[in-house]
C-alpha cells in the first residue's frame, strides 16, 4: 500500500507519561485511518497501531484533556453528490488507550476500529472546521466550529451523546467560514478566539458574545491560533502572508512582534506548554521553524539565577546581563519534509519534543534542541 497522505495531527492530551500522537489520515481511494504513534525514547523506537476511521478523509483530530481513549475527528463524508464536512466523537479500543512499547507482531491484519460515541449534529450548521476541548476540563465540554456558527456541546456521562447548550453566528459582509479556533486556557477557560478570513476574533464562552475583533490580522487567510500557556493575553497567529503575529488581546491595534521566516503560507503555530518562549510553526515551503521568542514569553531576561549560586566575579557580570533582556532568534529550521508541513504539534508527555507532518504522510520526531531525527512514512 503506498503511503497514505495526511494533514491532522494531535497529541493524545491525557496521556502525561508516554509520547504519543494520533495521525488522521486523507485518502479517496482506501478507507481511512487513525495512526497511533508511540515513540519510545529510550531505545528510540517508533510503534504505530492503526485504527480504522471507516467514514471519511480525517481534516482535524483532537483528543479529550481527561480521557487517553476519546477523540474528535471531522471529516469529509458525501451524500448525493455533496461533500460535507461532519465531525464526531470515538473510543479508541480499551488496550489502545495507554502508550505502549509493543509493535503488534504483523500490522496489516490487527487493524481495529474505533467506535462511535455521538456526532455533532452537523449538517444542521454547516460544514465543521474543528473540534476544541474545553483545556484541563473533564471532557465534557467542546465546541465546534461549523461555516460561521460557534456550537459549544456537553458530552453527556459516557459521551455517547452530544447536546448543545449555547451557539452564536458571524454575522455581516465578507467571506463568514471559520478557519479554525482554539480555546484559550486562561480566564476560568470561558474565551475562544478564532480566525475567519483575515480576521481574528475573541469570543466569552458564558456570553457568546465577541470581546474583541482583530480585523485585517493578516494580509491573507489567517490559518492558526494558539494561547500562550502562561501570559494570559497573549495569542498567536499565522497565515497565508507567511508571517506569524503576537498579540495582545487587550490592544489589538498593532501585534507585539511579527515573524517573517517562512516563504509561503504557515499553516501552523504552538508555544511549547512548558516554556512558552519556544515557538514551532510549520508552512507549505515544507520546513519547520522553531523560534525563541524570549522578548515576548513569560521569562523574558531568561531564567534568573539564584544569588547564592554565584561568586562576586558571576555576580557582576550576572547583574549586567540581566539589565539586557535576551534576544529573539530562530532556534533551528527542520527540512526534513518534502511536501507542505499541515501540522505541527508538542508532546504532551515531553516539553523538548515535538512531531511534523507533511502532506506526503511523513511524520517526523524531533528534539529540542539538537534533533535525533526519525522519519516515518505512514
Amino acid at each position: 500500500m503506498p503511503s497514505l497522505q495526511a494533514r491532522a495531527l494531535t497529541p493524545q492530551t491525557a496521556e502525561t507519561d508516554a509520547i504519543r500522537f494520533l495521525v488522521g489520515t486523507q485518502s479517496l481511494r482506501y478507507d481511512n485511518q487513525i495512526h497511533i504513534i508511540d515513540f519510545d525514547d529510550e531505545n528510540n523506537i517508533i510503534n504505530k497501531n492503526v485504527l480504522l476511521h471507516q467514514v471519511g478523509e480525517i481534516w482535524h483530530i483532537s483528543t479529550s484533556p481527561a480521557d487517553k481513549g476519546v477523540l474528535a475527528t471531522c471529516y469529509n463524508k458525501t451524500s448525493d453528490t455533496k461533500v460535507m464536512t461532519c465531525a464526531a466523537v470515538w473510543r479508541m479500543p480499551k488496550e489502545l488507550e495507554s502508550g505502549s512499547h509493543e509493535s503488534p507482531d504483523d500490522s496489516s491484519s490487527n487493524t481495529q476500529t474505533l467506535e462511535l460515541l455521538c456526532h455533532l449534529d452537523n449538517t444542521a450548521h454547516g460544514n465543521m472546521a474543528c473540534v476544541m476541548w474545553e483545556p484541563m476540563g473533564d471532557g465534557k465540554k467542546i465546541i465546534s466550529l461549523a461555516d460561521n456558527n460557534i456550537l459549544l456541546w456537553d458530552l453527556q456521562e459516557s459521551s455517547d451523546k452530544a447536546v448543545l447548550s449555547s451557539s452564536t453566528a458571524l454575522e455581516g459582509k465578507g467571506q463568514l467560514k471559520f478557519t479554525s479556533g482554539r480555546w484559550s486556557p486562561h480566564h476560568n477557560c470561558t474565551q475562544i478566539a478564532t480566525a475567519n478570513d483575515t480576521t481574528v476574533r475573541g469570543w466569552d464562552t458564558r456570553s457568546m458574545r465577541q470581546i474583541y475583533c482583530i480585523e485585517n490580522a493578516h494580509g491573507q487567510l489567517v490559518r492558526d491560533l494558539d494561547f500562550n500557556p502562561n501570559k494570559q493575553y497573549y495569542l498567536a497567529s499565522c497565515g497565508d502572508d507567511c508571517k506569524v503575529k503576537f498579540w495582545d488581546t487587550r490592544n489589538v491595534t498593532e501585534p507585539v512582534k511579527t515573524l517573517e521566516e517562512h516563504s509561503h503560507w504557515v499553516w501552523n503555530v504552538r508555544y511549547n506548554h512548558s516554556h512558552d518562549q519556544l515557538i514551532l510553526t510549520g508552512s507549505s515551503d515544507s520546513r519547520v521553524i522553531l523560534s525563541n521568542m524570549v522578548s515576548i514569553s513569560s521569562e523574558p531576561f531568561g531564567h534568573m539565577v539564584d544569588d547564592d549560586e554565584l561568586s562576586d566575579q558571576e555576580d557582576q557580570h550576572q547583574e549586567e546581563k540581566i539589565k539586557e533582556p535576551l534576544q529573539d532568534s530562530v532556534i533551528a529550521t527542520y527540512e526534513e519534509h518534502e511536501d507542505s508541513v499541515y501540522a505541527v504539534e508538542w508532546s504532551s508527555a515531553d516539553p523538548w519534543l515535538f512531531a511534523s507532518l507533511s502532506y506526503d504522510g511523513r511524520l517526523v520526531i524531533n528534539r529540542v534542541p539538537r534533533a535525533l531525527k526519525y522519519h516515518i512514512l505512514l
